[in-house]
């Protein structure tokens, strides 16, 4: 029952971030210590399922989705999502500039507590690392966009597969494709077939990018982590408190979709924009954010992911 309680609020803190635009529910479960049971986890629901429901009957296939697990952190996801939706929406409304400063602590934290778990640096990572860093800062650039059913399913696949992804914000891609404020009304609307038709998009996104995953940790693991670390990285000019906006788009319904941003000092930020930088409470912010991390990941540490890069684990790469 503790591990089902624990489940349940690792499982909020990933809905409140996938939330945000910028930051991602995968950072959360990475630093929680359940990132890779989540993708495993994930990756059993396919044709394996049949056969252990066929073999070992309904008790089988519970232990083998490993259910007890998967439904706890679901029902955080969900019910985090459904009562942050207004909230969220509120403070990106009104208090953008503090929200983004509390995550670019939190995400910087998040960065720091992945990398300890790393036994020593190589610079043949350094590929990996500019490479992750890289499409997190130009993927919302290259996205589709548009509307109706069907690109409704396709940004459901890609934002649950960024969820995936610690660094690169489901939320933050779908403002670029044009469809965050939709399924944002839709959730506080209870609109059921609007959540239908993106939930059928997240769940081919999760199903295929879930085994993705899954083989390149358990082929390239070393690799992977480094890759990860550079798109939690990639993502943090999207949090900086301090910006302006450099470029953007236009969504099918008309509103301004942010693509890159300048960033600014808190001086500057004043002299731009006119607004108050409030220096002093992003920097508290940030600081509760980045305390908050570092001891959710010292607690999460033994249950977390760590890679070797011995003899044995390189040659895995």
């Amino acid at each position: 029952m503790k591990r089902h309680v624990t489940l349940f609020l690792k499982g909020m803190g990933m809905g409140a971030a996938d939330s945000v635009p910028g930051v991602s529910g995968g950072t959360i479960a990475f630093v929680t210590g359940i990132y890779q049971e989540l993708i495993e986890t994930i990756r059993r629901f396919g044709p394996s399922a049949f056969g252990a429901l066929r073999e070992h009957g309904l008790k089988g296939l519970i232990v083998h989705l490993n259910l007890g697990f998967l439904i706890p952190l679901l029902a955080g996801i969900a019910a985090s999502v459904l009562s942050l939706a207004h909230l969220v929406s509120y403070l990106l409304d009104h208090q953008a500039m503090l929200l983004n400063a509390f995550f670019f602590g939190l995400v910087v934290a998040s960065a720091i507590v992945v990398a300890r778990r790393l036994d020593r640096w190589r610079l043949v990572f350094l590929l990996p690392l500019a490479l992750g860093a890289l499409l997190a800062h130009f993927l919302p650039t290259i996205l589709p966009s548009g509307g109706g059913a069907l690109m409704l399913m396709v940004a459901g696949a890609i934002a649950i597969s960024a969820m995936l992804l610690p660094g690169v914000s489901g939320s933050f891609l779908l403002l670029t494709m044009g469809m965050y404020h939709t399924v944002i009304d839709a959730i506080k609307a209870f609109d059921i077939v609007t959540m239908a038709q993106f939930g059928l998009g997240c769940l081919v996104g999760l199903f295929t990018f879930s085994r993705v995953l899954s083989w390149l940790f358990r082929h390239h693991y070393s690799t992977t982590l480094y890759l990860l670390i550079g798109f939690i990285l990639g993502s943090l000019p999207v949090l900086w408190p301090w910006r302006s906006l450099d470029s953007y788009t236009m969504s099918p319904e008309g509103e301004v979709v942010p693509l890159t941003y300048k960033l600014l000092s808190p001086e500057t930020y004043t002299a731009v924009t006119g607004e108050p930088s409030h220096v002093w409470i992003a920097l508290a912010l940030a600081l509760i954010g980045f305390i908050l991390v570092v001891a959710v990941g010292e607690r999460s540490g033994d249950d977390s992911p760590r890679v070797s890069t011995d003899s044995q684990s390189m040659s895995k790469e």
